[in-house]
């Protein structure tokens, strides 16, 4: 089948989503933009998140699995749904359905014309405590990167995908996706996206992983940055 859109989603222990996942993604399948097709990544989950997914795949041609050995993290997952993908665009969206998928259509309506979108997570529904540390954590982000992005956290996303490969990835460079993007001369945009409280399951993510966390990968992000090597090869004429 000829896909044009391949739709990332890392799973880690989120057997109580999955079926409603499964379910939402369907629909998206039959409403989107492109032709898509979905691939779960399996990172190292130890309930039974790999035997619902087995099932899903094995009954829809338009579902694809991917096990990881061992739970290596959200950056690694999305790295391998970058390397894996066969088709021209590339999305990415967490288990939990904080996100809707039909929002993707949204972000495809921008994409002829810049290489990444960004969806904005609009009337967020999380804890206090967990806006305010994603606040102050987006605000750092953009003094080191300057990518002009209010919500790079945000787990609804489409990048066209000769620029997805050409990431290189390390833990946490999922908060800097736009700002690689724009490294390699790109152009990035954001779109507001509809958000909801999770409502199974457990978020990955501490205070840590939201505060500390990203303040260190900054630092990370600069040294890339000033490494960083970006070419184009010209055609013959």
């Amino acid at each position: 089948m000829n896909h044009t859109l391949t739709i990332i989603v890392p799973i880690y222990n989120e057997e109580e989503n999955i079926h409603r996942l499964s379910i939402e993604l369907k629909k998206y399948i039959e409403i989107s933009l492109f032709k898509t097709v979905i691939l779960f990544i399996n990172d190292g989950s130890n309930d039974k998140s790999e035997d619902f997914l087995k099932k899903i795949c094995l009954t829809d041609e338009n579902f694809k699995l991917v096990n990881f050995k061992k739970n290596k993290g959200l950056s690694a997952a999305i790295k391998a749904g970058f390397d894996l993908c066969e088709t021209s665009l590339v999305g990415y969206i967490d288990a939990d359905l904080q996100t809707n998928p039909e929002d993707f259509n949204l972000l495809l309506q921008h994409i002829d014309k810049y290489d990444l979108v960004n969806g904005i997570r609009n009337s967020r529904k999380d804890s206090f405590l967990k806006n305010t540390s994603s606040f102050i954590a987006n605000s750092t982000r953009r003094l080191f990167t300057n990518d002009n992005m209010n919500d790079t956290g945000c787990p609804l996303k489409v990048i066209k995908s000769d620029f997805a490969k050409k990431i290189p990835m390390f833990k946490g460079i999922h908060r800097f996706l736009p700002a690689m993007i724009l490294l390699q001369k790109g152009k990035v945009k954001q779109i507001p996206v509809r958000h909801y409280k999770r409502i199974a399951g457990q978020s990955k993510f501490g205070l840590f992983n939201r505060l500390l966390g990203p303040l260190i990968d900054c630092f990370a992000f600069l040294w890339m940055k000033k490494k960083y090597i970006n070419y184009q090869i010209k055609e013959n004429e």
